[in-house]
């Protein structure tokens, strides 16, 4: 009785103590980093903008010269360790600027602004000796409110299993995240909105935020109740945990009915099966996304089983020669139209490499759909490869993708 005793006593203590102890304030930003540069005659604020300089950068970073820059919106920051004064340049040699001293050990920083939408090779460099270079890519959208958890907006439900029998990809696991609309009721008939790559694009706090966004339009009635399924590509069985997903281009980038099948035949009557969803038979009512390779990936079901999904939704997508999926416009004009709608997005900024040019990819989709009267809508930005260009534009784009479906 006494050893019970002593460990809820022991318990409590190590309980309350966490609850007591003071949570561990957020790193310091560019831009905070800024305003601090402003007040540097203030004894204190030198010395509290010091440590977080070395609390954000990392001390042994900032010694061996493998600090990288940090970014903020448009505000870009460079700090080093060195005893003689440094500056940053361009590959060049162009100047960005002469690096501020902060504090009595050789801490330097240079805060400034740099134009949106660019990428900059720099050196951090003293006395001409380069100490650190890298690359500094530049890209801000502003979020629109949709985008934002509101006040009174019920949110959704997020749920989470793994997937490890499938037939279709033998020898993968994956996470499956399934969105359903708040005050889901088991049975319910609803939508569908099916995500490749979908740990990142489900997360409230990622750069899409497609969990805040469908809170927020299926609450105004400006898209449909709709449970949305995220699903990742598949990881080997044999990769470590956190390894990147070994067989995502496999999947993904490949044309055929492979991943449709997958869809179709596994994942989505395991959903069901789990959460008792009833998805709406129409195929106007299923929809689905991706960026990239999963734009491509989103394309493919459609086109494979428009029987099953009419709306796609893709942005910076690799309709490049990756593993075949070049062919599309070509095919597009070809092949007797058929009944989906698609949206696109990319930017002039996207790569262009050895496997193709991804705007003018994008761009000979949104001609080829022209040609054939589909229903589509192509939106153009200065985005680089990635989600950032998606993001401000999804509750639009989501928007003009269900508008005839209540």
């Amino acid at each position: 009785m006494r050893v019970v005793f002593l460990s809820l006593f022991l318990f409590a203590v190590s309980f309350t103590t966490a609850q007591n102890k003071p949570r561990t304030p957020p790193p310091i930003t560019p831009r905070q980093i800024a305003a601090g540069l402003k007040k540097m005659s203030q004894p204190e604020v030198q010395k509290t903008l010091h440590d977080q300089v070395v609390r954000l950068f990392g001390r042994q970073n900032l010694t061996l010269g493998r600090a990288a820059a940090k970014i903020e919106a448009t505000t870009v920051a460079w700090a080093i360790i060195d005893p003689k004064p440094a500056r940053v340049v361009q590959q060049d040699g162009s100047l960005i600027g002469e690096m501020t001293a902060l504090g009595d050990e050789g801490l330097q920083v240079l805060v400034t602004e740099m134009p949106n939408f660019t990428e900059t090779g720099y050196r951090v460099e003293s006395e001409g000796m380069p100490h650190l270079a890298g690359t500094v890519r530049v890209e801000h959208f502003d979020y629109t409110a949709d985008s934002l958890p509101q006040k009174n907006v019920p949110q959704g439900k997020l749920e989470k299993f793994v997937w490890k029998t499938s037939a279709v990809f033998p020898g993968t696991v994956r996470d499956v995240t399934v969105y359903l609309p708040a005050g889901f009721q088991p049975g319910e008939e609803t939508c569908l909105m099916v995500w490749q790559d979908g740990s990142r694009h489900v997360d409230p706090n990622g750069a899409i935020r497609v969990s805040v966004v469908f809170d927020n339009l299926i609450h105004k009635k400006e898209m449909p109740r709709t449970v949305g399924v995220f699903i990742d590509p598949g990881r080997m069985t044999k990769q470590r945990p956190g390894a990147k997903a070994a067989n995502r281009g496999f999947e993904y980038d490949s044309v055929g009915d492979a991943y449709s099948r997958f869809l179709i035949n596994e994942i989505l009557p395991e959903v069901e099966k789990r959460y008792q969803t009833k998805f709406r038979p129409q195929p106007e009512a299923w929809a689905i996304a991706g960026g990239s390779s999963g734009g491509i990936c989103s394309f493919t079901v459609a086109w494979e089983r428009p029987d099953k999904f009419r709306k796609v939704l893709s942005w910076v997508g690799s309709f490049v020669d990756l593993k075949g999926g070049h062919v599309y416009p070509s095919l597009i004009r070809l092949t007797e139209r058929k009944p989906i709608r698609i949206y696109l997005l990319d930017g002039e900024n996207d790569i262009d490499n050895k496997f193709g040019n991804w705007p003018l990819a994008n761009k000979q989709m949104a001609a080829a759909l022209k040609y054939m009267n589909y229903d589509f809508r192509i939106d153009w930005t200065q985005c680089f490869h990635g989600s950032k260009g998606m993001a401000p534009n999804l509750p639009e784009a989501l928007r003009w993708l269900w508008h005839d479906v209540k």
